[in-house]
């Protein structure tokens, strides 16, 4: 179907292309729904939006339903998952075209899922792949400027996010097992656009919150109480429930409230719950440790863009001493998209980090050097030195290799940008194996011979 949408761009004339896109893109989601025979209408589906932690909540909302043995599906920018089976996202999408999203619900329901968990995207919704499915549930993770250059400004982009609770709002009820599915929400009381997300008339509204939780927004609020963060989990209690997870940073607190909102709503308890979400070790790409016998930290994750990058930094400042440094290994947000903020993530590495090392990340079609270049500007401004604490590597490999070498006892290196990513993204449509975990790996080895 891709090939078909770059043929007819070819033929048509922009214009007109350009008018008849939204109605395309519309109608490929209907027809691949049909195709696949509507696999949504036999799943509860969970859809999980906003801005950051999207893929971590997922893969907890999916492995913290299984608490009673049913099989669950999960479709997220880390994770494939379709019962028992359970592989890396090596798509390099977060949000699976129609056809393909379709297929991967069908293959849910003939393994027995009971439930799937799909992430779905601002892009995604932009191009009606949320159409062909039926949700049941969607939860607000947070909203914080990205893609804003893609959606023409934050206004269009929340809007954009907005679509899919107009969608579940309208969205047929259904029946499985003979019980009717309740339309949701599951959100974010903390972030300040929940009311919009709030503002759609469904059964159910839950709300999450690390604050004092009174509010009249939500029926139900789930309050994270004793909150404690070190450097090998985070703990909190819930409904006078201590959970003592195996996940790094605060804002895994949100990530965790919110999939228990969506447990809960579903007929869970608390303990249920809490009992599948402390044996997940870790999520793969999302603040991971990297562990190859250094006397070092070495952490790869995500961070693509300025909200989740501070966050990041939030928790490794917090679990740091302070005579031991901090190496970045950062890019950008890739080629072909939001340049603006370039120079933010680097003015955010110079200021925070006390070396900064700018690489390729995701080029595209757009000169590396260029992109490089961009990031620096903004180190430069917070006072950072050219090949003193700021270098500039367009090799990623070696990138890691100059970090992994300035890298002392007790020092931390944070790898940011790709997370558990399976490809780079070069010139020409080209995509090159990669996975940054591995190569850290890698490198970790050469620097002990």
């Amino acid at each position: 179907m891709d090939k078909i949408l770059i043929y007819l761009k070819k033929i048509i004339p922009k214009s007109i292309f350009k008018f008849f896109q939204p109605y395309y893109h519309k109608a490929l989601s209907y027809v691949a729904d049909f195709f696949y025979c509507k696999p949504s209408n036999k799943l509860i589906v969970i859809g999980v939006t906003g801005t950051n932690g999207k893929s971590s909540t997922a893969h907890l909302i999916a492995k913290s339903l299984e608490a009673k043995g049913d099989k669950t599906g999960e479709t997220s920018t880390v994770f494939f998952k379709v019962g028992d089976k359970e592989w890396l996202n090596d798509k390099k999408m977060t949000m699976l075209g129609r056809f393909a999203l379709q297929k991967i619900l069908k293959q849910m329901v003939k393994e027995g899922c009971k439930y799937a968990v799909v992430e779905t995207s601002s892009e995604g919704i932009k191009q009606s792949r949320h159409l062909g499915v039926n949700y049941d549930t969607v939860v607000f993770t947070n909203l914080t400027p990205e893609h804003i250059e893609s959606h023409g400004g934050f206004e269009n982009y929340k809007k954009a996010k907005l679509k899919l609770l107009r969608h579940l709002e309208r969205s047929k009820k259904k029946k499985i097992g003979g019980k009717r599915i309740n339309k949701t929400i599951v959100a974010n009381l903390d972030d300040k656009h929940v009311k919009d997300f709030l503002n759609f008339k469904v059964n159910n509204k839950i709300g999450v919150t690390t604050k004092d939780g009174k509010n009249n927004l939500t029926e139900n609020i789930l309050k994270a109480e004793n909150i404690k963060l070190t450097e090998s989990g985070t703990s909190f209690e819930v409904d006078g429930e201590k959970i003592n997870l195996k996940l790094v940073g605060e804002f895994n607190v949100y990530n965790t409230l919110l999939s228990i909102g969506v447990g809960v709503q579903q007929g869970f308890n608390v303990k249920e719950l809490k009992i599948e979400l402390e044996k997940i070790k870790g999520i793969e790409g999302r603040m991971e440790n990297i562990k190859e016998g250094q006397k070092f930290q070495v952490i790869v994750d995500y961070a693509p863009e300025p909200e989740s990058l501070r966050q990041a930094y939030n928790t490794i400042l917090k679990i740091r001493k302070k005579e031991n440094k901090v190496i970045h290994v950062l890019g950008s947000c890739g080629g072909g998209r939001d340049i603006a903020r370039r120079p933010v993530l680097g003015s955010m590495a110079g200021k925070k980090a006390d070396y900064v090392i700018i690489t390729n990340e995701d080029p595209y079609d757009d000169d590396p050097m260029e992109i490089i270049d961009n990031v620096a500007e903004g180190a430069i401004k917070e006072g950072k030195i050219l090949n003193d604490n700021l270098f500039k590597i367009l090799d990623r490999r070696e990138a890691f290799n100059k970090a992994l070498t300035l890298a002392r006892k007790n020092d931390i290196v944070l790898i940011t940008g790709k997370g558990s990513e399976q490809a780079m993204c070069v010139a020409h449509g080209k995509k090159i194996p990669w996975d940054d975990r591995m190569v850290v790996k890698e490198e970790l080895k050469n620097i002990k011979k």
